[in-house]
């Protein structure tokens, strides 16, 4: 992390003034918009979209160079790429961001391991976190979740990971937090880190544009998350995560205090670098500042798969002054984590939590 500080004013000044234009430190891939769960939370399995093919991502990897940072390999279920290994080794080689994350529902028990620990062993200096999404336990996770028996093979897949030993592999759970489940968020998070997790994270359920949920009531209310949140930041001060698992902590306790803060003031409360520092590529290529916005700059298979054309471009600029002036807020946790890095006051609690 540290060597991303010299890096931030560079970014201060892309966004407060335009100077020195950077390409994206933070930088998520959806490779996929299939899925094989029908999730209360998310509606994402009922598009439809064309995918780059994974010589069409190489060349997009090529036109970033090696600027991104921090990359989320997401879906959809990105496990159902039958070339997800060779798109994340090809990213590594390329680009050789420090972090891939890589969000998965569990399901394919047989794959996801096997495959996982080829991408581990072949992106040597980088930190792969794999987060597996568990909204709830038992059958009440099948439910929410849509596909029966899921709790069980997600179960079987944890267990699978957590049998590798590699140095760079952190394997941890991710739990959308939604009126489905809020008030049992103690007793979910109690089951899940006695299982011996690396991390333990947890997003709000929303109103996406990407995830077809913009109607959708789906979302807890402001007082029933507040409880659930403060009940993780207690817990998690005695449990004892290591390497990125005690940086995503720490980074968590304040994203859920900055998100209790926008559900109830409804604005940005800590400036958005979305479109300056991090950006969403769709799987057609279409580029997006993120994924709640989802309106697209410009699709890098109309430009040459030149990603720096498409962000340079007047349409990115358009986009830029939007998010700049605040017309959207949200409680994105991927944009978030770059939010923080920029605000100085955040990234001193953020220091002062690591300590």
């Amino acid at each position: 992390m540290l060597t991303l500080l010299p890096r931030i004013p560079s970014y201060y000044l892309f966004r407060a003034a335009g100077w020195q234009r950077r390409l994206p430190l933070n930088l998520t891939l959806s490779v996929t918009f299939r899925c094989n769960s029908r999730c209360r939370t998310c509606n994402i399995y009922k598009k439809t979209s064309g995918e780059l093919d994974l010589d069409e991502w190489r060349r997009v990897f090529r036109s970033i160079g090696k600027t991104p940072f921090w990359v989320t390999i997401s879906g959809g279920e990105p496990f159902l790429r039958a070339d997800l290994p060779a798109l994340v080794g090809s990213l590594y080689d390329i680009c050789r961001p420090s972090i891939i994350n890589i969000p998965t529902n569990g399901l394919l028990v047989q794959r996801i391991p096997e495959w996982v620990d080829e991408i581990a062993r072949h992106c040597t200096n980088a930190r792969i976190v794999l987060n597996l999404s568990v909204d709830e336990l038992g059958g009440r996770h099948d439910e929410i979740r849509g596909v029966p028996g899921n709790f069980a093979k997600v179960m079987e897949t944890f267990d699978a990971l957590k049998q590798f030993h590699l140095s760079n592999l952190t394997v941890g759970f991710h739990t959308v937090i939604s009126r489905f489940n809020v008030d049992r968020i103690p007793d979910i998070y109690r089951y899940l880190i006695a299982l011996g997790p690396d991390s333990y994270v947890a997003e709000i359920a929303e109103a996406r544009k990407e995830l077809g949920t913009i109607e959708c009531d789906i979302a807890p209310d402001l007082q029933a998350y507040a409880r659930a949140v403060d009940f993780i930041i207690r817990a998690q001060k005695g449990t004892h995560f290591k390497g990125i698992g005690k940086i995503t902590r720490t980074f968590r306790a304040e994203y859920y205090q900055i998100v209790k803060r926008i559900l109830k003031e409804q604005r940005q409360v800590i400036p958005c670098y979305a479109a300056f520092a991090s950006a969403h590529i769709a799987p057609d290529g279409d580029v997006w500042a993120c994924c709640t916005r989802a309106e697209s700059m410009r699709s890098v298979k109309q430009n040459g798969y030149d990603f720096t054309r498409v962000w340079f471009s007047k349409e990115a600029d358009q986009e830029r002054e939007g998010v700049k002036k605040g017309c959207c807020w949200c409680p994105l946790a991927n944009a978030s984590y770059t939010n923080m890095l920029f605000d100085l006051k955040t990234l001193l609690k953020v220091g002062g939590n690591y300590l």
